[in-house]
């Protein structure tokens, strides 16, 4: 019995010994260090949440994206008329809730604008589905190989570019509402 509390008091004791010494020369363990020297000529920037590139004012980069069948369009083609691309996919949670926003205006402005749901995900009807049961009637595209999202520097969904009918992107937004969504196409592209 002496020796199993003797062996338990040396095993505590150990596991402590080792948890200082790694928490005070590494910060793997995912505990902040306590202090953080920053040279003269340094900023210190906390670490966050990727955020997208601005892109407003810069053309539409040209790219190719895929119908549900497979068939690649440039976004080149899709320029001539004032333009709403909602960058979405069925696993993001706020895209879920605006795309029945975005069936709305479309309904009410789909002739005023050209309205364009580009998924980040590969040409499926799974997601064509979950689309046109949020009531979505516009064209859908597909980025599977993430070239379109990449060449925007999205790294957060929802989404939503607003581009003239000369190709600029005249602005960039996050998760929209259905009175949001129309003021903005009033205000940008009408």
């Amino acid at each position: 019995m002496v020796s199993l509390s003797v062996a338990l008091v040396i095993s505590v004791g150990v596991g402590w010994l080792i948890a200082r010494s790694s928490s005070s020369s590494s910060t793997t363990s995912g505990t902040a260090p306590e202090s953080v020297v920053i040279p003269s000529n340094s900023q210190f920037t906390t670490p966050g949440i990727g955020t997208n590139a601005a892109v407003s004012g810069k053309p539409l980069p040209t790219v190719d994206v895929q119908t549900l069948q497979g068939d690649n369009v440039s976004t080149a083609t899709l320029i001539g008329h004032p333009m709403v691309i909602n960058v979405w996919g069925s696993t993001c949670g706020p895209c879920k809730h605006e795309l029945p926003a975005f069936a709305k205006v479309h309904a009410s402005m789909g002739d005023q604008v050209r309205f364009v749901g580009l998924d980040y995900l590969p040409p499926s009807s799974d997601e064509e589905k979950f689309a046109r049961d949020k009531g979505v009637q516009y064209e859908l595209f597909y980025d599977g190989n993430g070239e379109f999202i990449s060449k925007v520097g999205i790294s957060n969904f929802p989404v939503t570019l607003f581009v003239n009918a000369k190709g600029t992107i005249v602005k960039q937004t996050g998760q929209l509402d259905e009175a949001t969504l129309t003021s903005l196409i009033k205000s940008e592209l009408l």
